[in-house]
């Protein structure tokens, strides 16, 4: 049986992710299903400049989403370092169908995005915050 969703991926959130990746001109994206063309699509480029609240604030509450953020920090040794993050949004007050349907095109869709190094699955705003990428990073 094949699990995965008939979801496509549009050209623009691999093009977006590519910039991300290589040229590093955005901090973060959001993306979400577009049930009426069956398609991730990009909902929302997050400039250099905003943070990681910016970003965490930028997923509806009761809706689900998929994400990318690039997290930058400096170690003890003031090593510049670089992490991109997927991020699977599916809170507790989304719809069931959605969070299926989020769930069910989750794999094909991150496996479209070559150069994520951390995955994290969150269901409320807690699970977003800054300490839980920085737990996921050490």
């Amino acid at each position: 049986a094949n699990s995965a969703s008939g979801i496509a991926v549009s050209d623009d959130c691999k093009q977006r992710f590519l910039e991300l990746k290589a040229k590093r001109n955005h901090r973060y994206l959001v993306f979400k299903i577009d049930e009426s063309v069956q398609q991730v699509v990009v909902e929302k480029v997050g400039a250099q400049a905003e943070t990681h609240d910016d970003f965490a604030n930028s997923m509806p509450p009761s809706e689900c989403r998929y994400a990318v953020f690039d997290y930058d920090w400096t170690t003890n040794e003031n090593v510049q370092k670089s992490r991109i993050f997927f991020v699977a949004w599916s809170p507790e007050t989304a719809r069931v169908r959605s969070k299926m349907l989020y769930a069910s095109s989750k794999d094909r869709f991150r496996r479209e995005l070559d150069g994520v190094q951390v995955e994290l699955q969150a269901t409320d705003p807690s699970e977003m915050s800054l300490d839980t990428f920085i737990g996921r990073i050490h």
